[in-house]
């Protein structure tokens, strides 16, 4: 059966002279595609580069992504500190000069009272000294006492006694000038502001301060804290007061740290107190000081909500007890009535398999419960 198209009046004369078949759609424009195109041997087609799709939400339409990227966390910048503001040895030196300097003072101050006449006869005739000529207290004298007496103040003002443990600090005028760390009988300027600094192994337990587990679930945590100074100009000069900072160096840690309670998974107390002694490390060397380690050593919840995770607590301890026995007596059910089967002590069918699987079960149990 074949069909035949008659031509419409929009269809032009055809190329041979005959009649054009119509357009299957009116008014619509239509190329011509030539056949070699579409029969062509094409190689494998090259791959193009795209760019990485980016998934938005749509504005207005409450559409939730469906790939996400994850968001990098920013690191938090390290305090920084003077880098030029470094501890160093101070310049001292050993207390004999300064006992040397006192005495040449004294001795230069009672020379100067013989040489005025102002001693008194009976120490002159003790000391067997001559009789001096009594010049009286002149410019020249009152001169030779200042200096002596200059000398004197100068040479036992700055005698100092270092002990093990302590260090001093040094300053002129704002200006750092060394930390002493000797020990013994040592003269330092007595010009210079001094200011004591314990260097030695220290520990501190912290107050009972608030933190979180996990689940956001309120606790109260104490913390030893062992420590000591190792950059004393930092130290002393860096911050206001290096204990205070170490203070609050803890408490931010605790806030940004879980704390888990004890006896909770394995290591979960000393992975507690690794990830508190790395933050506060990291915080603390800047300004001089040395943490070892920042250990939990009292957990417990916070009084609001201490009953409530108690009873949390033991109810799941008696789930995990209950789902221990429950195991128990299936292992034991199924090594018995396994025994029977496989050593051919009994043939039972499914109703009588079924009915000692019962027995046995409600035996043990009850065995389990007296125990």
């Amino acid at each position: 059966m074949s069909t035949t198209t008659s031509p419409t009046p929009e269809s032009g004369p055809p190329e041979g002279g005959g009649p054009r078949p119509g357009r299957l759609i009116q008014n619509e424009a239509t190329t011509e595609i030539p056949v070699h195109l579409l029969f062509r041997d094409e190689p494998d087609p090259e791959p193009v580069p795209l760019g990485p799709a980016v998934v938005a939400r749509r504005q207005g339409t409450g559409e939730q992504p469906r790939v996400r990227r994850p968001v990098a966390a920013q690191v938090r910048p390290a305090p920084q500190v003077d880098p030029e503001l470094a501890e160093r040895p101070a310049r001292v030196l050993p207390g004999a000069f300064g006992v040397l300097a006192g005495a040449c003072g004294a001795a230069g101050c009672a020379a100067t009272s013989w040489w005025s006449g102002a001693l008194p006869p009976a120490v002159v005739e003790a000391l067997g000294l001559p009789v001096s000529a009594a010049a009286g207290l002149g410019p020249a004298q009152w001169a030779a006492y200042a200096g002596a007496g200059a000398l004197g103040l100068f040479g036992v003002g700055g005698l100092a006694r270092g002990r093990t443990g302590r260090a001093w600090v040094l300053g002129l005028f704002g200006r750092y000038r060394g930390t002493v760390r000797r020990t013994g009988l040592m003269w330092v300027n007595p010009l210079l502001l001094r200011r004591r600094v314990d260097v030695r192994l220290r520990h501190w337990r912290s107050e009972v301060l608030p933190a979180a587990d996990a689940s956001g679930v309120a606790v109260r945590v104490s913390v030893l804290v062992v420590w000591r100074v190792r950059d004393t100009a930092r130290a002393v000069l860096g911050v206001e007061d290096h204990e205070t900072y170490l203070r609050e160096c803890v408490e931010a840690a605790l806030a940004r740290v879980p704390v888990e309670m004890p006896g909770g998974a394995g290591g979960s107390v000393a992975a507690t107190g690794e990830a508190l002694t790395r933050l506060v490390v990291g915080e603390a060397a800047p300004v001089g000081l040395e943490v070892f380690s920042v250990q939990p050593v009292r957990v417990e919840y916070a009084p609001e909500v201490a009953a409530a995770m108690h009873r949390r607590r033991i109810a799941a301890l008696d789930a995990r007890h209950r789902a221990s026995v429950l195991t128990s007596v299936v292992d034991s059910v199924e090594d018995t009535v396994t025994r029977l089967t496989m050593r051919g002590l009994v043939e039972l069918d499914d109703y009588e398999r079924k009915a000692l699987v019962k027995d046995l079960t409600v035996a043990f149990c009850a065995g389990r419960g007296e125990q």
